[in-house]
This record gives C-alpha cells, structure tokens and sequence, in this order.
C-alpha cells in the first residue's frame, strides 16, 4: 500500500493552528508507510501524523531565540535554508536572577531612598518598601504560573500577556509596557544627570543660579539640556550596536553590587568609626555648607577676633557692628555629626515621618531655637529646604519604579536553556533578594545618619555629597561612580529593550497604524521604533524632575502587572483545558490580591495620573478591538466570554419573553448565486436598519447536496457571507447548511438556528421573483412551505417585495411616509416594524400612516377614534386613515384573472409531471372543484383565528347570504353568459381573487407614493391543491407597488399599551 503525501480529500479536516508538528509533511513526504500495521490510519497519516514521527519532530523542535518572530508561524518557507542554531545556554542564575537584579535596584536606591526614609520616618518607609514589594512578589507568582503554562517565546510579558489575554488586552499591555519601559529610560537618564551635575561635576552646569532662590530652575534647565545630549548619544550606541550594550550589561551590574556592599560595609564601619561628616546648625535649621568652611559667627585669629564668611552672608557686613538677621543674632550655631553610627540611638528619633510643603525648612527638633525669623527674607539665606511639597502618597510613586524591572528574566525566555524552571526561581529569588536589601537599608539609613541629612535630598549640608556615599566605605566616590554606570546601563538598556517590544508589537499587527515601525534594518534592529522610543524618551527628559517621571512610569507598569495578574486570576478560575503550569504554587486569590494592589498603589501615588494612564489603555483596547486584524490565540478572555455566555443563556431559559420585552430575533433566508455571492444583499441592510445592533440576527444560507462534497463551498458561502455582512453592517452570526433538499434545509434552519433562549422568533426574506419561470420550478413550492413552516413554529415572518430596490445604509430617505395595511390583527408587528426603522437614520424623517379596512357594516368613524385611541396607549405617532372597501360585485376583470391563473397553474403542474402523476393530478382537480363548495360552508364556522385571510366572519355570512340571493344569482348567469369557461371556475378562487384585485386597487391608490408599505400576508390555502393559486392572489395583491414589506404576525402578542 502506498501512502498519498499531499492529497486529502473532502472531510479530512485540515486543523487549523499551523503548528511545527502537525501538517508539517515535510518529514514524512519520504517515509511512505509500508508497514501493514497501520494500514487503518494510512490515509490520514498526511493531516494526523504518527505519535512516534511527531516524538520525533518535538524532539528536534529548539526554543530558538525569535526575537520578535510570532513564535506560532512555523518556519516553513525557510525549511531549506535554516542553518544550525545553537541551542540557547543560559541558566537561572545568569540568564534571570543577575538581569532581574540589576533592572531592580538602580537610580532610585542611590537617589532618593536616604531622603525618602528621613521624610516618611522608618515606620512608614517600611510600609512603602512592604506594599511595594508585595506587589512585585504576587505579580511575580502571576507571572511564573503564565510562563510556565507552555513554551514561551522570547518576547516576554507581552507575548505572555497577549496569549492568555487575546489581542486587545495584549496590545493595551504591550504599549503600557512600552510606556513604562521608555519613560524608565527617561528617569534613568535623568538619574545619571542628576549625578553627574550634582555630585561629580557641579561646575559644568551651563545654568548657573545668581540667586538662592533660582537655584531649582537651573537645576531642571540644565537636566533639560545634558539629558537631552545624554539621550542622543544613548540613542546612537544603540542604534550602532546592540551587542556592545550587552556586553556592558555585566560592568554595569558589577558597578551596582559593588556600590550595595560598600554601604554595608560602610555601616558596619560606622559602629566602631563613624566617618566625619559634620553638618552646620544655625538654632535648630540646617545650613547649606557650600560658601563658608567654619561654623563659626566669629573666629579669633592672632588675638584678634574677626568675623567669619557665615557672617557676611548674614550681616550687612565683614564688621562687627555691622546689622545682622535676627534669628542669626538670637541663636547659636552648632556642628551635629551627619552619621553617628548604628549604635548612637538615632533610630529612634527617625521613626516618624515629617511631611511638610515646599520651601519647609529641614530642621531638627531637639536644638533650642530662638524666634526672630522672617519668611520674606529666609528665603534668600543659606538654609536647607524642601524642593517638594512631601506626603506619603507621592512617595510611594516616587519608590515604586525601585521595584520594577522584574520581567527582566521573562523578557530573555527565548536565551534560557529552560524558561519554565528558570523564569519562576530566578525571578521570585531576584525579588526576595532585592526586598530584602530595601527593608535592610532603610533601617540602616534610618539607624546610621542623622535625621536631617536624610531629609537633605542633594547632600547640601554636607559639601554637596551623596548622602548615601557618606555612609559608604571606603569613599563617598565608590557608590557616586557606581551609581553614575548603573544609570546609564539601565537606561541603554532601557532604550535596547523598548523598541524591540514595540517591534513585536507592531510585528503581530494587532495594532494597525504602528506597522511601519515592525520594520527594521537588515540586521533585524527596528530603527524607527528606537526613533519613537527616543521621542518619547525625550518628553519624560523636558519633565526634567526625577520625582515627576518616577510616577508616570509608575502607571504604566502597575497596569501591566495589573492585567499579568488578571492574566493568572481569570485562567485559574475558568479553568480552562490548557491552563496546565508547571510552577504549582499560585492561587486565583493571589493574582487578585495583587491585582487589587496594583490599583491600590496606582490611585495611592497619583490617581489623575491612573486615571490617564487607565484611559490610554482603554482606547489601545477598544481601538484593537474595533480596527485591530482579526488573531485567535486561544487567549482566556475568550473562555471568560464564552463562560458569560453560557451562564446567560442558561438564565434565558426557554420561556417566551414578556411582550414588553420582545423584538424581532431574525432569521434571515438569503439566496446565493452559482459563484456563492450574495443575491440580495439589501435583505441585510434592511436587517441592519430594522435591528440597529440589537437582539440576536442569524443570516442563513441552504447549499443543495451532501456536506462532504460540498463542505469547501459551504466555507465559501460563509466567508462571502460574513464580508457582505460587514460591509452592511449586520451585527450576528452565519449558518450554512448544506441539505439533500433546499425545502429540507430552510426546514432546519427554521426549527434549529439558534441555543437556547437565544432563537429567532422572526423570519425574513426575499420574495422569490423568478416562480414563474421555468427555469426555477421549485422557487414557489419552497417559499409556500417555508410559509407553512414558521406559522406552525409560531414565528413571525416578513416577505420583501422588490428587495433590490430597499434603502442602503447610506441612504437617506426624505420626508415621505411608512404605510402600514392592517387588515387583521396577528400580534402587532406591523405596528412595531415602522417604530423599530424609524430608529434608524434611513428611515428617521419618515412618517407612519396607518390604513385600516372597513367593510359595509362597520362604522368607519367610530373605527378611526378608536384606532387613534390605541396608537395614543401605544405611544405611536401615526396618522391614522379608514378606508371602507363596499361589497361591489365581481367584475369581469377578476374572472378573466382568475381563469388565466387557473390555466397558468395547469400548465405548471404539466411542466412537472410524468404521465401517471398527471393522470392522479387530474382526479386530483376534479375532486378539488366538487369539494370546495363544500369547503367554503365549512370555512365559515372555522373563523379568522385559523386563517389568517383579509376575511372577518361578517364578510364571509354577507357574502355566502349575498350569493344565495337569486338577483345576485342572476348577474352572475349574465357574466357566464358572455364567457362560458368562466362558469366551471372554482368560486372559492373566484372571491379570493376578488379581494385581491379590490385590495389591490385600494393599496395603489392610498400608498403608491409612499416609501414603504406594509401589509398583512394572507396565509396560504389549507388544502395544498392551490398553492400555485396562492402566489397569483398574492402577485395580484403587490401589483403597481414599489418597495412592500408582506407581515405574517408568529400568533402572539408583540406590542403592548402596558408600562
């Protein structure tokens, strides 16, 4: 037996994922499977592989480093020429745990965590550095359970997020990821500035501070002007050479380690040899010590006492006599150590916070101070004061970008010789790690140093020292030159990692206007994402304050560890099938708990910035959703709908809906051409117009066949289907069937579209335009069955005459009427259509006009008071009109109709029959015309419930008295008399032709102008003999009208005067 490589055939199913191992018939195309064993399963070996060839291929499948290659594309097209990858080799240690920690610690722990302890006091510092590492810890348990569930590509977060997530969420993260990562490049730019401005080179600052006061603006100025260069050159190493970045990567984190032994060093020292670092206290205020070297007011030199430079800043003058400020005349100056050392009991003292506004002197509380002091002018002294007002919300914003960066690890999946084991230990190590120097070192800052050199942000009292380099050993330089190289590999890697991710992004095309930056040179590296990224970059530098980007970049990553955690949450509890990770130790209430922080800190630390960020990410989401292409990643927002869905529509049970509630469900029939394109495809803008969005619609379409030849047109069918859907903006779902018959196939879509409560209780379609034809027999019978079948469903239905010519959704209609023909009442649905279009811009300028028929004994002004009357209860606006319609008798016109229909329909049943069934059918008629005298005296105690004719009982007793009046008797002889045949026409035929040709004439006369008229359908005959009859009366009916909507009411009521 020889095995078929590349043939399938109908019903072989192909699956649809593309992935490496299944239909990868590459591999097999040589192995033909000769062996009898398998002989069964040879003809699906192509699409369902064997276990042992598929071991096989997962045996040779690498986790190659993709970069942002959409790792579910397999790598077909370039099968010749892939070369020998080797396998990534990094492990835990190197390829998580070391990235992880030097992402974590950087700018903030050397800047900002001494003035941060002195500002909020050890108590609340530790509530901070808890909440914020908390944080971090349940993201990361969110996060090794995602990576463990699968291979994960390199990639990172946002591959993680966007397939357990789906695209909208993906994307929304991805970009705040982006954000978050670009504007961290940004602070970490603005870090390196800060140190080098302040501490390392103050002197070449361009914007140099004439006065005291001045003294911020120059600051920001030149951060705005260095930060700026600093970028630019970044952007270039970049963009020049990814690979160099990386080898740094390791200098980088020595760098950072380094600075964090010599603090601890440093404190140990600080027991037995506190270093010397005074600070200048003038009453209990701290002075800046940049313009003076002795903390003296007066200095005695060769026996003489003069004055020294502090008092010339304070004083009018070098003299003695001179005037000098009042509290510098009222207090005495004294020297404090700035570090006593952990054993000196300054722990206690720095307990507490102390918040205070902007320009609030650093003070310390335990020296005497004598008043005197006068606002207006401290301002222009030496003092050391607030650059920002302080409370505790800002400084958990301030903090929380220390503890980002634990995706590090996950964002280099694709080098990990294994990602599942190594992503979780490594990242959870990182984060205990990292955590436990933070809660170390504010303790010791707040055991070691002096509260008011904690609070003194940029070292000022202490010669312009980093604060923290004071307490380090064995020189204040190690940790200023370690934390200058931390800040810049942190932020070159910022700037490497950013533009890859937006690559990636943009590479999945979830995100339409971001492709052009997918693209990049012919190395793979995206310049123009690096272009945006620095442009981005670049606002976050004219912020210019670190303690106004830290926040921004806050945001965004709270909400990217806020959805990792949702993530995690809503996959655990659907438990959905795949949802399998190898790390065992998380739980839903976990990810939530540290879902419900991140939005905690998010509002915490700034809620309008939340608010803003929230805001962006919303419209990324409704944006992918609304224009995004179309991805299924089998993601677990899906299975949240999907669960959504199931509950409701098990809540919707089969109960019929309360009247107040119903509004046409609709099945809609449409036809198809030989080429599967729709034939009207103003059924579905006249669906679009009738539904505005609303309630369920099924578009259904029956192919002729069996489903295993026909099942590749049926998926074509379904496509045009479904485009011709949107490009009429009909909001539902599609159903091809394909049956043996047509008749069979409409049969079950009316019986079994739809789950549940969710079924249509309304058909609609076309009029079928070409019965008459020969080419078309079956159109008539079908479309009469169909009929038949939706009044026993107990199903409205709605019949389009001339579809072709109905409104698109384009189209406005003018002023101009809607015209509603209530013969008989079936429910009401001919009163809620015209509201229902009327909602809809097409049809808004239009006007009701409700028409009612009245016969020869009914008081038409009494009728028309009442009807108005019900249209006020039913809160309808509609002129209302009664037509009386008097009993005249039959004219020759209709019996000429009638005979030429009875004719016609001979021919038709001819056209169709073999000689025997035309012999029966023969018969068949005689009996018929005998029986339907008969019929007709029976029809009369059967009323209009059962029949759904324009008949009333009335009508039918004055019509059946009126033909038993011999004067009657006699006008019709005189009739018979001018043309025979006319005498052997079936009477029953005769009359409801009669009411078509009057019904008619009424109709064309009232609403020929109008631009939709409505009308009650009369249902078809009882007894199947005159089916073809029945299309006549109805062809009768229409005749001379342009746009008709035929209503059938589904035989309950639809509208209701109750609230």
């Amino acid at each position: 037996m020889e095995h078929k490589g590349g043939s399938r055939r109908k019903g072989d199913g192909v699956p649809k994922e593309n992935s490496p191992f299944i239909n990868n018939t590459e591999h097999d195309k040589n192995n033909s499977y000769d062996g009898t064993n398998m002989a069964l399963f040879e003809e699906e070996m192509d699409s369902h592989p064997m276990v042992s060839s598929l071991l096989n291929k997962l045996a040779n499948y690498t986790n190659l480093t993709q970069g942002a290659h959409e790792h579910e594309e397999a790598d077909e097209e370039e099968g010749s020429k892939k070369k020998a990858v080797k396998s990534p080799q990094m492990g835990t240690f190197m390829g998580v745990y070391l990235p992880c920690l030097q992402n974590i610690l950087g700018v903030i722990l050397f800047l900002r965590l001494t003035w941060i302890v002195g500002t909020a006091g050890i108590l609340e510092s530790l509530g901070i550095v808890g909440l914020c590492c908390t944080c971090t810890m349940l993201t990361a348990i969110s996060m090794s359970a995602i990576a463990t569930n699968g291979v994960v590509p390199a990639g990172g977060s946002y591959y993680m997020i966007s397939r357990s997530l789906g695209p909208e969420f993906g994307g929304a993260v991805g970009l705040c990821f982006y954000l978050g990562t670009t504007f961290a490049g940004a602070m970490y730019i603005l870090g390196t500035i800060e140190i080098l401005l302040t501490y390392i080179v103050p002197q070449a600052a361009i914007f140099k501070a004439e006065r005291k006061e001045e003294e911020v603006d120059a600051l920001l100025n030149n951060m705005r002007v260095y930060g700026t260069c600093c970028l630019t050159l970044m952007a270039i190493v970049v963009f020049v050479g990814v690979k160099y970045v990386n080898k740094l990567a390791l200098v980088f984190l020595a760098c950072v380690i380094l600075s964090i032994l010599a603090i601890y060093a440093g404190v140990i020292k600080s027991i037995f040899e506190p270093p010397d670092f005074p600070v200048c206290m003038l009453g209990n205020r701290t002075l800046q010590n940049h313009g003076f070297d002795k903390c003296l007011k007066t200095d005695v030199i060769d026996n003489l006492t003069v004055t020294t430079k502090l008092w010339s800043v304070f004083c009018d003058g070098p003299e003695l006599n001179a005037t000098c400020n009042e509290y510098f005349a009222n207090n005495n100056l004294t020297l404090v150590q700035g570090i006593p050392g952990l054993t000196s009991g300054v722990l206690l003292e720095n307990m507490w916070s102390v918040y205070g506004p902007l320009g609030m002197m650093v003070e310390n509380k335990k020296l005497s101070s004598f008043g005197g002091s006068d606002p207006a002018k401290d301002i222009y002294l030496p003092y050391v004061v607030n650059d920002i007002a302080t409370f505790f919300t800002l400084l958990v914003g301030i903090y929380f970008p220390s503890v980002t960066g634990i995706m590090a690890g996950s964002n280099r999946s694709g080098d990990l010789r294994d990602a599942q084991k190594s992503i979780p230990v490594g990242t959870i190590l990182a984060i205990a790690t990292t955590t436990f120097i933070y809660i170390s070192s504010v303790i010791l800052f707040g055991a070691c140093i002096e509260g008011v050199l904690l609070r003194d942000k940029f070292g000022d009292s202490v010669k312009g020292n980093l604060v923290i380099g004071t307490l380090s050993w064995p020189s204040p330089w190690v940790i200023v030159i370690g934390s200058f190289f931390s800040c810049c590999g942190a932020g070159l890697q910022s700037l490497t990692g950013a533009p890859r991710l937006l690559q990636a992004i943009a590479r999945d095309g979830i995100v339409p206007f971001l492709q052009v930056f997918g693209h990049g040179k012919a190395n793979g590296e995206p310049t123009w994402a690096l272009l945006l990224t620095a442009g981005i970059c670049e606002i976050g530098i004219l912020i210019a304050s670190l303690d106004a980007v830290a926040p921004i970049l806050s945001m965004f990553f709270l909400m990217c560890y806020l959805f990792v955690n949702l993530a995690c949450a809503v996959q655990t509890l659907l438990r959905t099938p795949n949802w399998r990770p190898r790390f065992k130790y998380y739980h839903w209430t976990l990810s939530f708990l540290g879902m419900s922080l991140c939005l905690a800190i998010m509002f915490i630390s700034s809620w309008y910035y939340a608010i803003v960020a929230m805001v962006i990410a919303g419209c990324i989401y409704k944006y992918i959703e609304y224009r995004g292409a179309e991805k299924e990643w089998g993601d677990g927002i899906r299975g949240l709908s999907l669960n959504a869905a199931r509950y409701a529509l098990i809540r919707l049970e089969d109960a019929p809906p309360h009247t107040k509630n119903w509004r046409p469900q609709v099945l809609v029939l449409l036809n198809l051409d030989s080429d599967q394109g729709v034939k009207h495809p103003r059924l579905l803008s006249l669906t679009t117009q009738l539904k505005a969005g609303k309630g369920l619609t099924i578009v259904g379409n029956v192919l002729q066949g069996t489903y295993l030849t026909k099942e590749a047109e049926a998926k074509k069918a379904e496509q045009n289907i479904k485009s011709a859907m949107s490009a009429e903006r009909t909001k539902g779902f599609c159903h091809v069937v394909v049956s043996s018959n047509l008749r069979d196939g409409v049969s079950h879509l009316i019986q079994s579209a739809g789950l549940g409560g969710m079924k249509h209780n309304t058909v609609l379609m076309s009029w079928p335009g070409t019965w008459r034809q020969a080419s078309d027999p079956l159109s008539w019978k079908n479309f009469i069955e169909t009929v038949r079948e939706t009044t026993a469903a107990h199903q409205a239905l709605l019949v389009a005459k001339n579809v072709d010519s109905f409104p698109t959704n384009q189209d406005r209609l003018g002023e101009g009427t809607i015209d509603v023909w209530w013969v008989v009442h079936d429910g009401g649905l001919l009163m809620l259509l015209p509201f229902l279009l009327r909602q809809h811009k097409v049809w808004r300028k239009c006007k009701m006009r409700i028409f009612t028929v009245a016969q020869m004994d009914d008081n038409s002004i009494q009728m028309k008071k009442d009807l108005q009357m019900f249209l006020y209860h039913l809160r309808l606006d509609a002129e209302v009109e009664v037509v009386e319609m008097h009993d005249n008798d039959i004219s020759a016109f209709t019996y000429e109709k009638t005979l030429v229909m009875e004719q016609r329909s001979q021919m038709l049943k001819q056209m169709h029959l073999s000689r025997t069934e035309r012999e029966r059918e023969a018969q068949l008629i005689h009996d018929k015309n005998t029986a339907s005298h008969v019929a007709l005296n029976d029809k009369a105690e059967a009323g209009p419930e059962q029949v759904h004719m324009t008949w009333t009982k009335e009508k039918l007793f004055s019509e059946r008295n009126r033909n038993r009046e011999p004067n009657a008797n006699v006008a019709v002889r005189d009739l018979f008399n001018m043309k025979p045949e006319w005498e052997s026409l079936n009477q029953s035929n005769v009359r409801r032709m009669h009411t078509a040709v009057k019904l008619n004439e009424v109709v064309v006369n009232k609403s020929q102008g109008a631009h939709l008229v409505l009308l009650n359908m009369p249902g078809p005959p009882k007894n199947r003999g005159g089916d073809e009859n029945y299309m006549e009366f109805l062809e009768v009916l229409l005749e001379g009208l342009n746009r008709v909507l035929l209503v059938r009411g589904g035989g309950r009521e639809v509208i209701t005067i109750y609230s």
